[in-house]
């Protein structure tokens, strides 16, 4: 197993290195030794270090606030994100089944061997180091984070907003995908009919091509 580039993105060398490939490893490539119960130890580790900096950092948010906060932190498709963003999914290792798939892609399959790996590196050092690891692989996520914006994603406050004013939702539809099966670029466009409005969002999924138009299609609307 090359892990290299995974060992450069994490900063983390690792003592026991069968920690790491048991944090690698998809139930469906191994129902003994796989990544299941460091997923649990770890989604624990990252909330709490999740909590401890939003806590630090925003003295005055309220308990809703940042259950709110850490619950936009946390949540799958943002560990996907970062999962993708240090190449996780070249190195877990998958049944036939799931390589076929396109297993590697999954948000809950990325969100998960993240979450293991986390664990195995609290594991295999001590909290401190985890914590370090985290605050690096979540640091562009954490800088953006403002307590008084909007937690709500593009797609969920323009639907909002639509049947507020009690008009059609928009329509997304994939117009193109550029690029090999692991690494597509999907092109989207929202359409807003009642209001003759039309945008576009390109992303590494459609899911995110269709925040992107959303997003832009907000910033028509002067929201």
């Amino acid at each position: 197993m090359t892990t290299d580039r995974l060992i450069a993105f994490t900063g983390y060398q690792f003592k026991n290195r069968g920690l790491l490939e048991q944090a690698l490893t998809h139930r469906s490539h191994s129902r003994g030794a796989n990544n299941e119960r460091l997923e649990f130890l770890g989604d624990s580790v990252l909330s709490l270090i999740i909590s401890n900096f939003i806590y630090q950092r925003f003295e005055n948010a309220s308990e809703g606030r940042l259950s709110r906060i850490r619950a936009s932190l946390v949540k799958q498709d943002t560990l996907a994100e970062v999962a993708r963003d240090i190449g996780l999914g070249e190195h877990i290792l998958l049944g036939g089944g799931e390589l076929k798939s396109g297993g590697f892609r999954r948000d809950s399959i990325l969100s998960d061997a993240l979450e293991a790996l986390i664990a195995a590196i609290y594991l295999d050092s001590d909290y401190t180091q985890a914590e370090k690891t985290v605050l690096h692989l979540f640091d562009d996520l954490l800088q953006g984070v403002d307590v008084g914006s909007s937690l709500k994603d593009p797609k969920t406050q323009l639907q909002e907003y639509l049947q507020g004013r009690q008009k059609s939702l928009p329509l997304y539809e994939v117009i193109q995908t550029n690029g090999k099966s692991h690494d597509q670029i999907f092109t989207v466009s929202c359409e807003l009919s009642d209001l003759g409005l039309r945008s576009e969002g390109k992303g590494s999924s459609r899911k995110k091509a269709e925040q992107q138009a959303a997003h832009n299609l907000l910033h028509k609307l002067d929201i």
